[in-house]
């Protein structure tokens, strides 16, 4: 057994790796399945687009091998609809019709990989191994920034009388409507316009600078002016940084169909972060 690829047997939530191979040939599809599975991962295969996107529909998965060229759906549109049904899902692509086009297509659709055939199974099992030790360590920064966000959330809900709770006037209306999102700030849910639409529970904290991001759509604000639109709260720069970035990182988690791509919620490099409304005409 390959003493590296052992240390990826089990991902960050304890259970076995789970791999998904998708390759119209059956022989390439055999040998990898067979290989993988004495590496040690838990190991299912697709012969087909539609056959993989089933699968994606119903069962949880840390990585994907991707053939390219697929019988039916186009391995380039697998790739992006996986990454709307599993957002955190890796990507390698393997493909015997390498070109420019394609290339660009999986770096654009934020595939982590590219090997061409014919690829040994040594390299195949190397790129699995360092793509999955890359998806732990962004597994665990989301983690720690994500603990900061929910200490954050319960700060804001304890101390009603502290300067962050000295909320600025808003809009009395119950519901912010900036298309694509409707926000409930009353139950705290925001219900996204898409194929199919979709609902999100949100935390205080999270209604909070969501509603500002919204009222103020397609205009870049600074984490100065988020935390006191948000809360009324006159924060210094590194400050408000530090209050900011984690609500950012969650609503991305939970708003974007790829949150290392994201749509919505653009960061402005040195100025700060913009809500992009659908009527913004800059969507991609």
């Amino acid at each position: 057994m390959n003493a590296k690829a052992a240390k990826s047997q089990e991902n960050q939530n304890g259970r076995k790796t789970r791999l998904l191979i998708v390759d119209d040939e059956a022989h390439i599809r055999a040998a990898l399945v067979k290989a993988l599975s004495l590496v040690g991962y838990e190991v299912d295969e697709a012969a087909s687009g539609q056959e993989a996107l089933a699968l994606l529909q119903t069962e949880p998965y840390d990585l994907m091998v991707l053939d390219m060229v697929l019988p039916g759906v186009k391995g380039i549109d697998v790739l992006r609809q996986a990454h709307r049904i599993q957002s955190n899902v890796s990507v390698i692509i393997l493909t015997g019709n390498a070109t420019l086009e394609s290339a660009i297509a999986a770096v654009k659709s934020a595939a982590v990989d590219y090997l061409l055939k014919p690829a040994s199974i040594h390299d195949i099992i190397d790129a699995i191994t360092n793509a999955l030790q890359k998806r732990a360590a962004s597994a665990q920064k989301e983690y720690l920034v994500d603990v900061l966000g929910e200490a954050l959330d319960r700060v804001d809900s304890a101390d009603s009388s502290s300067a962050l709770s000295q909320m600025p006037p808003k809009s009395p209306s119950r519901f912010v409507v900036t298309q694509p999102l409707c926000l409930d700030r009353s139950q705290r849910v925001v219900t996204i316009d898409d194929e199919p639409e979709r609902s999100v529970d949100l935390s205080r904290g999270e209604t909070a600078v969501l509603m500002s991001m919204m009222q103020n759509a397609d205009q870049i604000l600074s984490c100065e002016q988020l935390v006191w639109l948000a809360w009324g709260y006159k924060a210094d720069r590194i400050e408000a940084k530090s209050v900011i970035r984690p609500y950012i990182f969650r609503l991305r988690n939970k708003l974007e169909d790829n949150p290392k791509k994201p749509r919505l919620i653009r960061t402005v490099r040195k100025r700060g972060y913009k809500f992009v409304s659908a009527n913004s005409g800059v969507h991609s």
